[in-house]
């Protein structure tokens, strides 16, 4: 059965995850982190692609970005992918894949959900027991959006935008975005939705952009799906029986209704 395509329909926000294949590192020095860094702001301007947030971790990545292009997201993806594993495999000398298959991810809802998915990429390094100060760590996308540190691989999103009308203010309200914790119950949505390909967001979001994309953005019914009536063939007395006789057709349910992308 094929792969379903990636939904990155152009103008609305995604959140990707990159991981380290069997969770091996992926970056072992400033230099790799760096050359990273290069290919994904080059990809980005080929693609137009406009890349918001982001983190690299030691065995995976967060990117927040928003197309101009259908389908670029996963053209960029291609492409650093390609590039990053000849890098890293030349480097190292070492053969075969880096990453854990294709990438995750889940198309955002901009006007609710966006500045609370900046702040959930750009606090990674919180939560994994790193630093207590986002700003602490070099490889994310803290210290251009609340310190006002300048990147040309960042490209700032309205939402960001509307946080103040001056460079001083919006930094200073971006700050303050951080001093609460994030929602246990949006850590588990963002995650889930993520590893399924889905949406995340409001409830009319999610029914605009089903309509949009003619498919499905969020999660299937809970439960195993409902049996269909099936009557046993009958067995024939005389003793000399066809072996498919014994055994009941399975009813045909469409993968796409029961079963999760």
């Amino acid at each position: 059965m094929p792969r379903p395509p990636r939904i990155c329909p152009a103008g609305v926000p995604l959140h990707l995850v990159q991981r380290g294949h069997n969770r091996a590192r992926c970056f072992t020095c400033t230099r790799d982190f760096a050359t990273y860094a290069f290919y994904l702001a080059a990809a980005a301007r080929r693609f137009e692609v406009h890349v918001h947030a982001w983190v690299f971790m030691s065995n995976h990545v967060h990117i927040l970005a928003t197309p101009l292009q259908q389908g670029a997201v996963s053209k960029l993806m291609q492409s650093l992918n390609r590039c990053y594993v000849g890098y890293f495999n030349g480097l190292y000398e070492r053969s075969g894949t880096l990453w854990e298959g294709r990438f995750r991810s889940c198309i955002v809802d901009s006007e609710r959900y966006l500045l609370q998915c900046y702040r959930y990429i750009e606090l990674n390094p919180v939560r994994a027991g790193m630093t207590k100060d986002p700003a602490a760590y070099a490889w994310s996308s803290y210290r251009c959006n609340a310190l006002g540190v300048g990147s040309a691989m960042i490209t700032p999103h309205e939402e960001y935008l509307r946080l103040g009308r001056d460079v001083p203010t919006r930094l200073q309200t971006y700050r303050e975005l951080f001093v609460d914790q994030l929602d246990i119950r949006f850590l588990q949505e963002i995650r889930d939705s993520t590893r399924r390909n889905l949406a995340i967001g409001s409830t009319r979001f999610k029914e605009d952009m089903e309509t949009a994309l003619s498919r499905r953005i969020r999660p299937a019914a809970p439960g195993r799906p409902r049996k269909e009536n099936v009557t046993p063939t009958p067995i024939s007395s005389t003793g000399n029986h066809d072996s498919d006789t014994y055994f009941l057709q399975a009813p045909k349910y469409d993968s796409d209704t029961y079963f999760e992308i």
